[in-house]
């Protein structure tokens, strides 16, 4: 992954912010100075949050999991656009229409309908029918390819989101946050930086900004992809990276070990015996049988924490449910396989009340596929569900 040049930054006119009487308090922190009273945005902090917000991102390509783009501002349309095409992600240019993420059945539905209306154009349907019919048809065909056209690809709700402007793209701000989807963005001078996940503090108003920060995250994502391509083709060649990557750390962690032994032991032939000494350190040894318990018990979590598996990979569980059913006791695919719907609604309402819309009637069925090794079956059941839910 390329490193951010803050020269390309600079050049950009990316530190450029709003007027100091238009500001958020809460983005002081990202504020290097202010000048004819703008305020200017401090590049250092902005080159940092977007190899953070790339790094993300790549691993969420990666996983070969969708990353929906936003941007329905005039001088941002024809940038999200092309970058998004080119790392073929959905976006939304036009308008964001209510309900998009939290209603997302219905919207698919509006997509099924457009494939619909081709199908009549093609079947000579359309020759049946009146002059009227035809353009009202062909109207409402340009409409729907006008709103969801560039999401039409979009099977199940993405992985994440990356927004420009977060204050006129609130409505889906919101939407992301009711349904735990991580977000990134771009946020300039006068917005409240604590609304979105990944900051990328940033003018959002110029294009040539809007242009050079998409460059470096597009490039991450494209980056993932190819990766992701490369395992797949080469499965064995992966593993064999990965050993090596985690080999270095085992033989160390085998090595201290070793050595501390070595040490104690000349230690101890070195050290006097004297009888007078042997019988007083009862007490220390029961002292540090109580300081090992806890270290015990402390190494079991730590064991059950690694075994935990990624149930983020379940199709309606994002991160933060993840997190509630792991505290409560369903940290692998093998125990959400045997949980019933019904308990763990009850999990998620006891942690939230907000996760009463959830409907986990496919959890056990999917990590059932999971524990199993059936990812193949897995992913076709999911192409069939909507946010985790039946069509």
């Amino acid at each position: 992954m390329s490193k951010v040049k803050i020269e390309n930054l600079l050049d950009a006119g990316v530190h450029f912010g709003h007027l100091k009487r238009k500001w958020h308090p809460n983005m002081a922190p990202y504020i290097f100075m202010e000048k004819n009273n703008i305020h200017i945005i401090d590049l250092n902090k902005t080159a940092a949050k977007i190899e953070e917000s790339a790094a993300a991102m790549k691993q969420i390509a990666k996983s070969g999991k969708k990353i929906l783009f936003v941007a329905t501002k005039k001088q941002a349309k024809k940038i999200i656009e092309e970058k998004a095409k080119s790392v073929n992600m959905p976006y939304v240019t036009e308008r964001w229409t209510g309900g998009m993420l939290t209603n997302f059945a219905t919207v698919r539905k509006s997509i099924k309908k457009m494939s619909q209306i081709d199908r009549m154009a093609t079947d000579g349907t359309f020759e049946t029918m009146s002059k009227r019919e035809r353009l009202m048809i062909s109207r409402q065909r340009a409409k729907l390819e006008r709103d969801f056209g560039s999401i039409s690809d979009l099977t199940r709700l993405p992985s994440a989101l990356f927004i420009i402007d977060i204050k006129k793209e609130h409505i889906s701000v919101a939407e992301a946050k009711k349904l735990n989807i991580p977000t990134f963005a771009m946020v300039d001078t006068n917005s409240n930086p604590q609304e979105v996940d990944f900051v990328i503090p940033s003018n959002d108003d110029a294009s040539n900004s809007i242009e050079v920060i998409l460059d470096y995250i597009t490039s991450a994502i494209a980056e993932g992809l190819e990766e992701r391509k490369s395992e797949k083709d080469n499965p064995k060649q992966a593993k064999k990276e990965a050993v090596k990557a985690e080999e270095p750390a085992e033989s160390k962690a085998v090595e201290a070990p070793k050595a501390e032994k070595v040490e104690a032991k000349a230690e101890a032939k070195k050290a006097p015996v004297k009888k007078e000494v042997a019988k007083k350190p009862a007490a220390k040894k029961t002292e540090a049988k109580k300081e090992a318990a806890p270290k015990k018990a402390a190494t079991k979590k730590a064991a059950k924490k690694s075994d935990a598996d990624d149930l983020k990979k379940i199709e309606g569980i994002g991160p933060k449910i993840a997190e509630v059913l792991t505290a409560a006791g369903i940290g692998t695919y093998a125990e959400l396989s045997k949980a019933k719907p019904k308990a763990i609604t009850e999990i998620l309402v006891a942690a939230s009340s907000r996760y009463k819309m959830h409907d986990p009637a496919t959890w056990p069925k999917q990590a059932k596929l999971a524990a199993d090794g059936k990812w193949d079956e897995l992913k076709k059941l999911q192409d069939e569900l909507d946010g985790g839910k039946k069509k």
